[in-house]
């Protein structure tokens, strides 16, 4: 699976990165720190999932979402916040799943096995 990082701290795209080359299934395929080059990069690349701060500056993450699906419709998106009440507003504006950037890291691992299963053939722009 093809995984996108998106977020604005270097060192959670640094820690995200560790956790998830130990996967052998999961490859990183690009990072971003702003909603601009998340835009650009995921159009170019078309991974199949993105990590999404959903606290990322610049733009409202409706018109992030909105954007992301529009240049990839099948990307799966797992939206991450330090802030777990962010949850159902998460899901119902796009994510496919959330977890807290305070869950343990088993937590993204199995949610990024439940949104894998839903993963299907991807028709990118």
């Amino acid at each position: 699976m093809r995984i996108f990082l998106a977020d604005d701290q270097r060192d959670v795209r640094l820690g995200l990165r560790v956790l998830l080359e130990q996967e052998p299934e999961l490859e990183i395929v690009g990072e971003a720190a702003t909603v601009n080059e998340l835009l650009k990069e995921v159009e170019k690349l078309q991974p199949d999932l993105l990590l999404l701060d959903w606290e990322l500056p610049e733009k409202n993450i409706v018109y992030t979402v909105n954007n992301l699906h529009s240049i990839c419709p099948d990307l799966k998106i797992i939206a991450l916040s330090g802030r777990p009440e962010t949850n159902k507003i998460a899901l119902m504006m796009g994510a496919d799943a959330f977890v807290s950037k305070c869950d343990q890291p088993e937590k993204l691992i199995e949610a990024i096995s439940e949104v894998r299963k839903k993963v299907g053939k991807k028709i990118c722009n």
